[in-house]
């Protein structure tokens, strides 16, 4: 099956469009991919990850197809497939993982051996990370299929609900991968860094697992009174003022249980300097506003190297941190993708079952193909929504 294909393609620092690509084959390199499909896309999110590409913060080269967040109607199977079939509605983790590798064996398939040459881990549409094409495109190949792909019991049910089931693929199980490792369970006090779309959704997972209070910081009124919305206390960050004094306010105590960085590189001082970009702020505020003995979960991402950094070792990836205070206070840090299989069968199962509103609590906007150039620079400009791409007029109105 051949056909006409477009995709969001990375043009350099500040712009992408809407282009003719080709259609995807079952090839990898010079011999055909037998274990993989290809989808037709029903719904293909913009990440806050892509927007550290298009900002021109990583070294990106232009002409990348992008997209990591894919959910997609299988068209036509590998050979070796055996489990999946023209029709079926799957979701894509973001990670592409053989299943073979001791990592992937595991449940580590975020750092998967086999699929990128450079360093352990791939993912669609993303620099340094295999280049594999993305997925913000009308269709797609998608490697390994049995092994990655999360099938929708029920088609029909699923697009009832795929506002909600097209953030299996990263945010979802990326927030609630940042709270697991944050330690978040019944009872717990929660400090969420960020209220983009994944700290929204990392908010919402500590709901899920039980904690008793979720404090959401973040220098966006908008995204503020988002988190408000389903029952998260707020912090405006551009307000000066000690942080442990917030916090007291609260909570009553000045120290949370739980810490979750969804920030990552880009981020910035707070108070009065909050326009300077401070990389370390988050994790610094990280180690001093964790009781002693907590644990710390970044699913924010941090990189090796920034071109767009303000000095020069931030620019390597190296930043200034209080290193000393984590050890002092003995907490435990958990950095790198979220490995999204661990997680999306049993988020999907709450989605299904009515035990989560996801699309809801991140204000999810549908938009077409043709509007995701728009839906990059409404995004960039801190709108409190998740934009999702329907390529082909698939979901309902």
């Amino acid at each position: 099956m051949s056909a006409a294909n477009r995709g969001v393609v990375y043009k350099g620092p500040g712009e992408v469009a809407v282009e003719s690509i080709a259609y995807p084959e079952l090839a990898l390199g010079n011999r055909k991919c037998e274990h993989g499909v290809i989808l037709k896309v029903v719904t293909t999110n913009i990440c806050g990850s892509d927007q550290h590409m298009v900002r021109g913060r990583t070294t990106a080269e232009p002409g990348l197809v992008l997209g990591h967040e894919i959910t997609g109607i299988v068209v036509e199977c590998g050979r070796d497939v055996e489990f999946l079939a023209p029709g079926d509605l799957v979701s894509v983790p973001f990670n592409i993982a053989c299943g073979r590798c001791r990592n992937c064996k595991s449940g580590d398939t975020g750092i998967c051996l086999n699929v990128n040459p450079a360093r352990p881990g791939a993912a669609y549409g993303y620099v340094d990370m295999g280049g594999w094409v993305g997925g913000q495109t009308e269709y797609v190949m998608v490697p390994y299929a049995d092994f990655n792909l999360l099938k929708f019991p029920d088609a029909d049910q699923a697009m009832d609900k795929i506002k909600d089931l097209t953030l299996l693929s990263d945010i979802f199980p990326t927030g609630f991968h940042g709270c697991v490792t944050a330690g978040v369970g019944p009872g717990s006090t929660v400090y969420i860094a960020g209220a983009g779309p994944v700290g929204l959704a990392a908010a919402v997972s500590a709901q899920l697992l039980g904690a008793a209070c979720v404090i959401v910081g973040d220098m966006i009124e908008d995204r503020l009174a988002q988190a408000r919305s389903f029952g998260c206390e707020t912090i405006d960050l551009t307000q000066d003022g000690d942080m442990a004094d917030k916090i007291e306010v609260i909570l009553g105590e000045r120290e949370v249980d739980a810490f979750v960085d969804c920030v990552g590189f880009e981020a910035h001082a707070c108070g009065c300097n909050h326009g300077k970009e401070a990389p370390a702020t988050v994790l610094n505020s990280a180690m001093s506003l964790t009781r002693a003995g907590g644990q710390i979960g970044i699913p924010g991402l941090y990189v090796t190297e920034d071109p767009g950094a303000e000095d020069e070792a931030a620019k390597q990836g190296s930043l200034s941190m209080r290193f000393g205070l984590g050890w002092a206070k003995s907490h435990s840090f958990h950095t790198g993708q979220c490995p999204v299989m661990k997680y999306h069968r049993p988020l999907m199962q709450a989605i299904l079952f009515g035990k989560v509103n996801i699309a809801d609590a991140i204000n999810v906007q549908m938009i077409n193909l043709d509007e995701a150039p728009k839906g990059y620079a409404d995004f960039d400009g801190g709108a409190a929504k998740k934009f999702v791409i329907d390529p082909h007029g698939s979901v309902p109105a």
